[in-house]
């Protein structure tokens, strides 16, 4: 146990560990004050001793506690940014209020699965919604189970999701050529917005890659073009969206992992780009002359990530005026006078689009657009995989490329071709 005395003007605890090579071994800490103190600290110590390093017992500890536990040991480390900030969320408003209470040992598939059809029957979630809830059960609770051992089996593994008769609708809306047309004709005036989405359109990216390019990402000579980052917005200490507070914008830029290792990839562009990112370019180089010292520049600092402890790269905006020590990033998509707002720069491109064009869509659909003609082209559907950065052909098929009425029809017409009989 724990042994507490005076040494000076201080007092110090002392307790007894596992002998090392056969030489018993104690732990010592002094500096207390009081007694109080140290044998406060010394029971705290040794409890997380005895508990192998926990600060918790893992037959008491509530399932809440244990969540920000798998948060930390797991979802930070191993999980990208905006995944992470969903299942924060998920936990806070529904996890913790309804079934948080209970220890983390007690919780029964009868108590998940009935948490889950009350969830459904209370706020009527999407599918799609509900299914993110339970994913958030059956992870966390299988990392307890099958990781750490704080429990024996998963309770979460049999839930299941309440019945849906109506199907979701689906949000995708692949652009016919005139909406795109109408689309680029609005923004031909916004060069930062117009090239964008005809960059999306051309190529499939996601917005945050789109965003996140870089000119030296371009290779307009030999028409490829690389994906190797993204761009996301975070509070200055890397962590979660921060708040506007009095007048000071508290979020910056920063550049991010790719969303999967088959992310990363370099993909043929054709003429057409390449000839409207050549005249954007130019467009640039005399932007740069026009506003002088008063053109935005940008910079690249690795910071600690004090949430994660890992490295990353902030974008760091200063007048061309100013000298910085640090390596200039070249953004391609930015405002005339080189101000950078990311993918804040579609907020307001997007309202026109719904109410004054009247088309209801996301920048995403521009990604959708692209796979699905390509494939209603006729194109090989594992270099359409490869080409938007999918790990299988099976995302490709089940997420992103969606049946038209072309391919309905070409598909009756070659059956009629091959399967004609003679009457």
């Amino acid at each position: 146990m724990v042994n507490v005395r005076k040494r000076g003007n201080f007092y110090q605890y002392q307790f007894e560990v596992a002998p090392i090579n056969g030489k018993r071994k104690q732990v010592t800490k002094s500096g207390f004050k009081t007694k109080a103190e140290a044998e406060k600290a010394g029971i705290k110590a040794y409890n997380e001793y005895d508990q192998t390093g926990h600060s918790f017992k893992p037959s008491t500890i509530s399932y809440s506690d244990y969540l920000d536990y798998w948060l930390k040991e797991h979802c930070e480390i191993n999980l990208k940014y905006h995944t992470i900030e969903a299942y924060k969320n998920i936990i806070k408003n529904h996890i913790k209020p309804r079934v948080g209470f209970y220890r983390l040992s007690q919780i029964t598939t009868a108590t998940l699965q009935e948490f889950v059809n009350n969830t459904y029957v209370e706020y009527g979630f999407s599918k799609n919604f509900m299914k993110n809830i339970l994913k958030v059960l059956k992870t966390s609770l299988n990392y307890a189970a099958d990781v750490v051992g704080f429990i024996k089996e998963n309770p979460a593994l049999k839930v299941k999701l309440p019945r849906y008769d109506i199907p979701d609708s689906d949000p995708a809306h692949i652009f016919s050529k005139e909406e795109i047309k109408i689309i680029l004709e609005r923004f031909k005036k916004n060069h930062c917005v117009y090239y964008a989405f005809l960059t999306a359109y051309y190529t499939g990216l996601r917005v945050s890659e789109v965003f996140g390019l870089t000119w030296d990402d371009i290779d307009l000579e030999n028409k490829k073009l690389t994906v190797n980052k993204n761009i996301l917005k975070k509070n200055q200490a890397g962590a979660t969206h921060g708040r506007h507070i009095s007048g000071k914008a508290t979020t910056m830029w920063f550049f991010g992992t790719c969303k999967t290792k088959s992310s990363y990839r370099t993909i043929d562009i054709g003429d057409t780009l390449v000839n409207a990112l050549k005249e954007y370019k130019k467009e640039q180089e005399e932007n740069k002359l026009e506003y002088g010292d008063y053109y935005m520049k940008h910079y690249a600092k690795i910071v600690k990530n004090t949430y994660t402890n890992q490295d990353e790269t902030k974008i760091i905006n200063a007048y061309k005026e100013i000298e910085v020590a640090l390596p200039e990033v070249n953004l391609v998509f930015v405002k005339n006078n080189g101000v950078f707002e990311g993918t804040d720069s579609c907020k307001y491109p997007f309202k026109v689009i719904h109410y004054e064009l009247g088309i209801n869509c996301r920048f995403h659909d521009f990604r959708d657009t692209h796979a699905t003609r390509l494939i209603e082209a006729g194109a090989d559907v594992k270099a359409v995989s490869k080409r938007l950065g999918h790990s299988t052909i099976r995302t490709t098929y089940e997420i992103y490329v969606r049946v038209t009425e072309k391919m309905k029809n070409d598909a009756v017409d070659k059956f009629e071709e091959i399967a004609a009989l003679e009457m």
